[in-house]
């Protein structure tokens, strides 16, 4: 075994990598961190591996990786031979890119929400809510035009990572008080993330999607 997950149970950035790395049947070693209360995660030695301070990090064998959405990559470019996840077709994989750099800048309001909620970590909750809401409804408009085309998931036929990057925002967002009757097609797209084989969930995620 050569991966090694540093993870705190409650990121919900961490716990996109381990939902990709159990939908694809990859084992790895998860080593915790003390994050709260600890702050393990800033301390010298784990700076060492991430200078921003920040989980998950990936390390695999001389190799570390952190922020999500490059870890997701790495990981479905590694062990997804199929090229299901990270397909390589230009428009397909640029269509995926695009949703991964989604995840990564406009949700960042709505785990920063959810942080200020659960952990009182800095942050303008009024200001976080209305980002975090603007981009759930981007999400629900480009789902409900994709619906109505027939399609089931955020590009292509298949899930790909970007709806394993896209659902924790969302799926978690209850923790600071948005009620997803709001998203009726986020919603219904939730409840099939859920039916993909090997999905695994965290807490705060609901058991009804």
């Amino acid at each position: 075994m050569s991966l090694i997950l540093h993870d705190y149970e409650l990121d919900a950035d961490a716990y996109k990598v381990r939902l990709l790395l159990s939908v694809l049947g990859v084992a790895y070693e998860k080593v915790p961190v003390n994050v709260h209360p600890g702050r393990e995660q800033r301390s010298p030695a784990y700076r060492r591996l991430n200078p921003l301070g920040a989980l998950p990090i990936l390390v695999d064998g001389d190799l570390v990786l952190y922020e999500a959405e490059a870890i997701l990559a790495y990981v479905a470019l590694r062990h997804d031979p199929v090229e299901t996840w990270l397909p390589q077709q230009a428009a397909a994989f640029a269509a995926v890119t695009q949703w991964l750099i989604f995840a990564a800048r406009e949700l960042a309001a709505a785990t920063a929400a959810r942080l200020h909620h659960m952990l009182e970590a800095p942050g303008d909750p009024i200001a976080l809510d209305k980002a975090a809401r603007a981009a759930f409804r981007i999400m629900e408009d480009h789902l409900t035009k994709r619906e109505l085309a027939g399609a089931k998931w955020f590009v292509g036929d298949e899930p790909t990572l970007a709806d394993l990057a896209l659902f924790p925002s969302i799926a978690l967002s209850r923790d600071f008080g948005i009620d997803h009757d709001e998203y009726p097609a986020l919603r219904r797209w939730m409840r099939r993330v859920r039916a993909i084989p090997g999905f695994v969930t965290m807490p705060g995620i609901p058991d009804y999607h």
